[in-house]
């Protein structure tokens, strides 16, 4: 089978009926985990802890000369579907896989893998495959992301507004096991029927990273250097990650640039800008040009393309406080017109 776009993803995940394989590989490990814990949650159902049923390989285990297939072939002592699953794969399992396919055998072999390219031996025998399915893992962004949010929270058994949604997909970046954190957090704040609003996020997840990085940019747009690196460090320390901060601070930008084209007032934003922030806001409102917020958004907008992962590359790092240093300097020169 082709490799699963995300609108069939979801429907192979609740349901994988005579798939032998799942690949799972893509930038956002916290994707691939939740996705594989999905695929075993719906063969095993309430066996998850039935050592007869569930098979976890380690990467040299399963590469090994006929592990992985004997484990797909074998039969559960207690009935009922097997899954096999290996955590790390590599394109060092493409002959395992391969010799899987070649054998006989009713479970379901799930396989986790990180970034693979499209010459990848182990993607393209997965793909090329009729009974595996391939299903790409990136981060998700926008309207894909405020879905997820949405989604996440009901399965919680919660609602949310979509002004709280909106704030909340500007926040939390986009790390799929910070996003779950999160969203326990909201669901057992505002408990089992009950909705979250802007109030409700702000006061569960405007607080550690993500108060930081906002009193980062707000010093930043302010031309105070000295404060914005201060924050920065403290949001990286809270667990901010590169991405975040570029997507963060982009967003900032925007919304910024949103209220100067509409005759310089905040009020039109939605969501509204936090109270405590408003203050700092308006005056960095009334000192820059539109001009010098829509070069800062194409700016930022190349930053994040260039930095690739939710982890702390060096160089990932250099690209997000390069990008809150050049909105410092520039600030402080309009502060001294």
């Amino acid at each position: 089978m082709a490799k699963i776009d995300a609108r069939r993803a979801q429907a192979v995940l609740a349901d994988p009926g005579g798939m032998r394989a799942v690949l799972l590989f893509g930038e956002d490990a916290g994707l691939v985990r939740e996705r594989a814990e999905s695929l075993v949650r719906s063969v095993l159902g309430g066996a998850m802890d039935d050592p007869f049923r569930l098979a976890d390989l380690t990467r040299e285990e399963a590469a090994r000369a006929g592990v992985l297939a004997g484990e797909a072939a074998a039969l559960a002592m207690t009935g009922g579907r097997r899954v096999v699953r290996l955590r790390d794969a590599t394109d060092a399992h493409a002959n395992a896989l391969k010799d899987m396919l070649a054998t006989r055998g009713e479970a379901l072999v799930v396989m986790e893998a990180g970034e693979l390219t499209a010459r990848s031996k182990l993607r393209v025998l997965a793909e090329a495959a009729p009974d595996v399915a391939a299903i790409p893992c990136y981060r998700e962004r926008d309207e894909a992301l405020s879905g997820t949010i949405a989604r996440l929270l009901r399965e919680q058994g919660v609602q949310a507004e979509p002004a709280a949604v909106t704030w909340l997909s500007g926040r939390l970046g986009e790390d799929r096991m910070m996003l779950r954190r999160a969203v326990e957090v909201l669901a057992l704040y505002v408990g089992q029927g009950g909705k979250v609003d802007e109030e409700a996020a702000m006061a569960c997840v405007a607080e550690g990273a993500a108060m930081d990085l906002d009193e980062a940019l707000m010093a930043a747009t302010g031309g105070d250097a000295v404060a914005a690196d201060r924050a920065l460090d403290a949001a990286f320390a809270e667990g901010a990650n590169p991405v975040m901060v570029v997507r963060a601070t982009l967003r900032h930008m925007q919304r910024l640039h949103e209220a100067a084209v509409a005759g310089g007032d905040s009020g039109v934003l939605r969501p509204p800008v936090f109270f405590r922030h408003k203050p700092a806001f308006d005056r960095a409102l009334r000192n820059w040009p539109v001009a010098a917020l829509e070069a800062q958004g194409a700016a930022l907008l190349e930053a994040e393309k260039r930095t690739k992962t939710t982890a702390f590359r060096e160089s990932d790092l250099a690209i997000a406080r390069a990008a809150i240093a050049a909105i410092a300097r520039q600030a402080a020169g309009f502060n001294r017109r």
